[in-house]
């Protein structure tokens, strides 16, 4: 995919993103940072826009932090279960009676 420009506006600013990715996947992320700022600005006084994006990211890396922390749990709980699973099959193939086969002549 060859890189190319969009256009977006976050907290009423225009910006010119180069990239090679999906366009609409370009948008929804610039519709994402402008909504939590919108949301930080309407319950701080504030109105300088600098703070506003601070407060944004913070809020943002904080969704990252507690998802990247979910995560991890999920995949140590997942390998719990997957080393349990393994153990308990290893026992029963140990514990399983050979079975003889015949072959017709």
């Amino acid at each position: 995919m060859s890189e190319q420009t969009i256009r977006v506006e976050i907290y009423n600013q225009t910006y010119s993103i180069r990239s090679d990715g999906d366009n609409e996947y370009i948008q929804d992320l610039a519709h994402y940072v402008d909504s939590k700022m919108r949301e930080i600005s309407s319950g701080t006084m504030t109105v300088d826009s600098l703070k506003v994006a601070i407060l944004a990211a913070l809020h943002i890396a904080d969704e990252y932090y507690q998802l990247k922390s979910a995560q991890a749990q999920s995949d140590a709980q997942l390998a719990a279960r997957s080393s349990e699973c393994s153990d308990m099959l290893d026992r029963i193939l140990k514990n399983r009676e050979p079975q003889v086969i015949e072959v017709p002549q």
